[in-house]
């Protein structure tokens, strides 16, 4: 999986359609948007898991929507793009959209991650990580959902305005 996400880059430097073929595919099942072939195959060279291959198109997709010339910042995991989301706006719904993406089921996670990815536009994510994580994601302890819920309620800021210290308390 290391260096999916410097490939797509470096496609991306070469002919910027790349972004636009990509972000196209989310409008179809992961994998089955043939334009999308060309940018993706090669890196696979040959992978066999499904769910491995299914998941570099959803990611593939996810970037090109989620790109900006420049960035947006320091890339960070889902979670914490998400706590950082709802400090940003206040919204009250970021936890319940985020509690809906933790309990999808295969069939519901593209949907719902392409939600997510929509609604962090303002927020650096690093996909890297994130596509380690959905790569995991069907493993009996759901050590991704467990590691994402971690990482957004350690950042989270409680109704008090202070940022959570469950994480300092257990260094103490």
């Amino acid at each position: 999986m290391s260096g999916f996400i410097e490939w797509l880059e470096g496609l991306n430097k070469k002919d910027t359609k790349v972004r636009a073929v990509l972000r196209r595919s989310l409008a179809f099942d992961p994998g089955a948007f043939v334009p999308v072939y060309p940018y993706v195959e090669p890196f696979l060279k040959g992978e066999n898991n499904f769910w491995r291959r299914e998941m570099l198109y959803l990611v593939a997709g996810l970037w090109a929507t989620h790109w900006r010339e420049g960035g947006l910042g320091t890339p960070m995991t889902i979670g914490k793009a998400c706590a950082a989301h709802r400090a940003a706006t206040g919204s009250t719904s970021t936890e319940r959209r985020f509690i809906t993406l933790l309990d999808s089921d295969n069939d519901q996670l593209p949907h719902h991650l392409r939600q997510m990815v929509a609604l962090l536009k303002d927020q650096p994510i690093d996909f890297e990580t994130l596509l380690t994580g959905l790569v995991y994601w069907n493993d009996d302890r759901k050590r991704t959902q467990n590691a994402w819920a971690q990482d957004f309620y350690r950042n989270i800021q409680d109704d008090m305005g202070t940022e959570s210290t469950i994480q300092e308390e257990k260094t103490a």
